[in-house]
């Protein structure tokens, strides 16, 4: 069951936001991944909350061939698993393994905004929170008309430190998930 609230759809980034980010490198197999502290946890607590969960990750690694487009199926298959069983829930996740930075699928772009619409027609951009570790995330967020979060741990600017801390003052505000 979803509780109302104001928004209805929750765009996340993944390296950074639900994985920890490998600085200049990928997250290029299941054994390299690593959630974030606390991220299986806020998915729980947010997935009543909200009607969509999406993510939308540039993918850059396949496109420059460090890694498999199956290998990246397989880690985005075994993320919603873990979340799964962990009690929450991912419903899509939607990547750009484009190398081109002017490619329309790959953020800031909108591309993948428009994939989602697409497979769950009932979003709407107006209701819809993009929480992310980039400039890239945020401005992809306003080019869609999305309320943006930035999360980052070592950035004093960001509004949260994690997913974890914006899932905690989310269910605080809008309803219960904890």
């Amino acid at each position: 069951m979803t509780v109302q609230t104001a928004f209805d759809t929750l765009f996340l980034d993944r390296d950074g936001v639900i994985n920890v980010l490998r600085p200049h490198d990928y997250v290029k197999s299941w054994d390299e991944f690593e959630f974030t502290d606390g991220a299986i946890e806020a998915l729980r607590m947010l997935s009543p909350l909200f009607r969509h969960i999406v993510v939308v990750t540039n993918q850059r690694g396949v496109g420059k061939g460090v890694m498999t487009e199956e290998a990246l199926r397989t880690i985005h298959r075994r993320m919603i698993e873990a979340v799964a069983a962990g009690g929450g829930r991912i419903d899509a996740v939607y990547y750009c393994a484009d190398r081109n930075e002017d490619s329309p699928n790959r953020k800031p772009n909108t591309g993948m905004a428009l994939q989602a619409r697409r497979d769950f027609p009932d979003i709407d951009f107006s209701k819809t929170i993009l929480v992310g570790d980039s400039g890239s995330d945020m401005e992809f967020g306003r080019r869609i008309g999305a309320r943006t979060v930035l999360i980052h741990p070592d950035d004093p600017s960001a509004a949260f430190g994690s997913l974890y801390d914006f899932s905690l003052r989310y269910c605080e505000e809008h309803g219960s998930g904890v």
